[in-house]
């Protein structure tokens, strides 16, 4: 199989910039943001939380263009597993879905709510309703907005182990929902991206790299503190400081994944300095780059 590197479209978002909030004064200016993504090598962007960057189309248009940018997607949280939240995730679905269409993006990134580090298991009903729900979200987005549902784990959500991430694979329909792997979030629980990519390589959709510090993550489990503390005490790190290490998901991808792929290239940093994330971006950029990721024609 033909290597998948140089065609993985590298990107990355306002997360790597230490925003998680639409409106919060601590974060980074989403004017800087842009200028910084841009300076430090990326052309593809994920947007981030709603309503951070402009949400009207032609102004976020103006602005992503005249930095060389492209829009991959948008993610939107939601309590799937909650149908009394149907009605008010499917209309925040569809302001993300609005917004990326017309932007140009191709995906929306699903995110669980975050339900704290004692997550409860769902019983047989309420695991139903949440793969019913993710599997009829994705047909709606894909058969209205012609975009591609992927789904990511996340700490502290109801979906994050790796035999959770099997068990939501077997039960959603592959036809409407795919596996947005995120590295760093399944090494959070000793997942093997590896072997995930072996077993479900028509699942896997989209990609988050990111790693983990296993110091820091043995003091969250210890101290059982839940995913925002681990982020604040450094949790996340940029590769290749931590683990997986990237070399054999990239690997395991060049063997079982064919096609393009976007790889976003992701580090919580909530909350940061405001200088901290550029040093940060640039060296991540640079360090996928070496390791054959992207293209210069992008």
């Amino acid at each position: 199989m033909t290597s998948t590197r140089s065609r993985l479209r590298l990107g990355s978002c306002p997360d790597s910039w230490g925003v998680w909030f639409a409106d919060d004064p601590a974060q980074t200016p989403w004017h800087r943001f842009l200028d910084e993504l841009a300076e430090a090598g990326y052309r593809w962007l994920e947007l981030g939380p709603y309503g951070y960057l402009p949400t009207d189309p032609a102004r976020l248009r103006e602005e992503v263009e005249r930095r060389g940018l492209r829009v991959s997607g948008q993610a939107v949280f939601g309590g799937l597993h909650n149908p009394d939240k149907w009605d008010q995730d499917l209309a925040d679905a569809r302001g993300v879905a609005e917004l990326v269409v017309a932007m140009g993006g191709t995906h929306v990134v699903l995110l669980p709510d975050d339900v704290g580090p004692d997550a409860p298991e769902l019983d047989p009903d309420q695991w139903r309703t949440l793969m019913e729900a993710n599997s009829r979200l994705g047909r709606i987005l894909k058969e209205e907005y012609g975009l591609q549902a992927v789904f990511h784990p996340h700490a502290d959500s109801l979906v994050g182990t790796q035999a959770q991430i099997e068990r939501f694979l077997q039960d959603t329909d592959p036809a409407w929902v795919d596996l947005c792997m995120d590295t760093g979030h399944i090494a959070y629980y000793d997942g093997d991206n590896v072997e995930l990519i072996q077993l479900y390589p028509d699942r896997i959709g989209y990609l988050h790299i990111k790693q983990v510090d296993p110091q820091v993550l043995k003091q969250v489990r210890e101290e059982h503190l839940g995913f925002g503390e681990a982020v604040r005490r450094g949790v996340m790190v940029e590769p290749p400081l931590g683990v997986p290490e990237v070399e054999p998901v990239l690997e395991a991808l060049d063997r079982h994944v064919d096609g393009e792929l976007f790889m976003i290239g992701e580090q919580d940093l909530y909350p940061c300095d405001p200088d901290v994330p550029l040093p940060i971006a640039r060296r991540t950029y640079q360090y996928l780059r070496e390791l054959g990721v992207g293209s210069d024609a992008e």
